[in-house]
């Protein structure tokens, strides 16, 4: 990764990340601590117990730890300002497809509207620079065996995508 990630441009950089208690998320926020980042994390509580975002003590390491949804659009609204980020990070999801078939109104609320807030949100805070939506690669249409590239059409089959 040398040359690919400056490493001195995390130092002191002041980040709002949601879905910091997942998986992923965890392992984004010890990254960028470890980085040098302020890192202000907003999510629902873990999602599995034990989990890595408690095993690896991750809100040691953070500037602020919230729990909230992203599904609740005021109070993230309020939790960014607070925050006075530069980079915005948006991980939280309803991750699992078989969830968004049981529960498609809910997968949508989170996954759809979430984002929704939260750009709206971003739209409302100065000083924001940049603001990253990660996704999976259910987001596509289905391509058989195929892994998916950059480049393939959108188009899931389900709420989850």
């Amino acid at each position: 990764m040398e040359g690919v990630v400056d490493p001195g441009f995390w130092v002191g950089r002041r980040v709002f990340l949601t879905g910091h208690t997942g998986f992923k998320g965890s392992w984004l926020a010890l990254w960028l601590a470890e980085l040098g980042a302020e890192v202000h994390g907003y999510s629902l509580p873990p999602p599995t117990r034990p989990s890595l975002f408690g095993e690896a003590r991750v809100a040691a390491d953070l500037a602020s730890d919230q729990r909230g949804d992203v599904r609740h659009r005021r109070r993230l609204a309020r939790a960014l300002a607070a925050a006075r980020p530069e980079v915005v990070l948006h991980l939280a999801a309803q991750p699992l497809v078989a969830e968004g078939l049981r529960d498609p109104v809910g997968t949508y609320a989170a996954n759809l509207m979430g984002t929704v807030h939260l750009l709206e949100a971003v739209r409302a805070t100065p000083g924001v620079r940049a603001c990253l939506v990660v996704t999976s690669d259910k987001c596509y249409a289905p391509r058989g065996r195929r892994p998916h590239r950059e480049g393939d059409p959108l188009g899931a089959p389900d709420p989850y995508g």
